[in-house]
């Protein structure tokens, strides 16, 4: 009976894992902007509301590093409301936690 043997090449899967995690963070970070962006003004993307305070204007990217590597942002612009994100500070290019 002839064994089979199964080899791991544990440098391939750290960065496989690693990659799954830094495009996790970033796809959360950039739902979280966008649903802070569909609150402020108060309709989602394409959406007519009698209630709307604001439009959007399009987004800016913007890197940020975090343990899991750096993931790029796409923050919100808007018109008629200032977009001001409880998430990430002013001016923060890093996490705390990477500093």
């Amino acid at each position: 009976m002839s064994d089979k043997i199964i080899q791991f090449n544990e440098g391939v899967i750290k960065d496989e894992l690693k990659e799954l995690v830094r495009t996790s963070v970033e796809e959360t970070l950039n739902g979280l902007l966008d649903q802070e962006a569909a609150q402020l003004t108060g309709a989602g993307k394409y959406e007519r509301t009698e209630g709307r305070k604001g439009y959007r204007s399009g987004s800016y990217k913007r890197k940020l590093g975090t343990t899991s590597g750096e993931v790029e942002l796409k923050v919100p612009k808007l018109k008629g409301v200032s977009f001001e994100t409880a998430i990430i500070e002013r001016y923060r290019r890093r996490e705390s936690s990477v500093e």
